[in-house]
């Protein structure tokens, strides 16, 4: 047994987990400036996203360099997720609130099911990857459980905005994951 991993075991690919979770943060910074350009600095929604806003930050800081040190291509749709993610956080943020708040919780949950998956993948073959994960995957679910004391289920067709987020979150997941 080496490296955690006893013959026939299917190795975790390390550089496409980095790499769809520097996109999934970079996508979350993105969602989150989209919805202060919208709310303003001045709403009680505005604080709390800030706040979250900045632990996104924090979370993408180590991505990056995690892919730098790892040397870990990004993902070729970066582009595209900068405008995916603000438009995502104008429009839920134009809507409302309530909205803002019901796009965090539908990201956030489906990051914590794929955080946990990756953690299941990795076992104990990368501590320092996992460890990060799972500071991270704490923090999204902080932030899922903030917009729900904020409201989120109580936005305008939550069940019908939070499930085209989630399946929006899986797509982005597996292309991020490959291209």
């Amino acid at each position: 047994m080496t490296d955690g991993w006893t013959p026939g075991e299917r190795k975790p690919d390390i550089d496409s987990m980095i790499r769809v979770d520097q996109a999934g943060e970079y996508g979350a910074t993105r969602i989150y400036a989209g919805q202060l350009a919208v709310l303003g600095e001045d709403s009680q929604a505005a604080h709390v996203i800030a706040r979250m806003a900045s632990q996104e930050d924090r979370h993408l800081a180590r991505f990056n360099q995690l892919m730098a040190e790892r040397k870990v291509r990004p993902t070729i749709l970066q582009p595209f997720w900068n405008i995916a993610g603000f438009g995502l956080g104008a429009v839920t943020a134009l809507i409302g609130e309530k909205a803002a708040m019901a796009c965090t919780d539908a990201v956030e949950t489906e990051i914590d099911k794929h955080y946990e998956e990756q953690l299941q993948a990795l076992g104990d073959s990368d501590p320092e990857l996992s460890a990060d994960i799972k500071q991270f995957q704490a923090e999204e679910l902080e932030h899922r459980d903030t917009a729900r004391e904020h409201g989120s289920e109580e936005a305008p067709a939550y069940p019908l905005m939070t499930g085209l987020i989630r399946a929006g979150c899986k797509v982005a997941i597996e292309l991020s994951k490959r291209i």
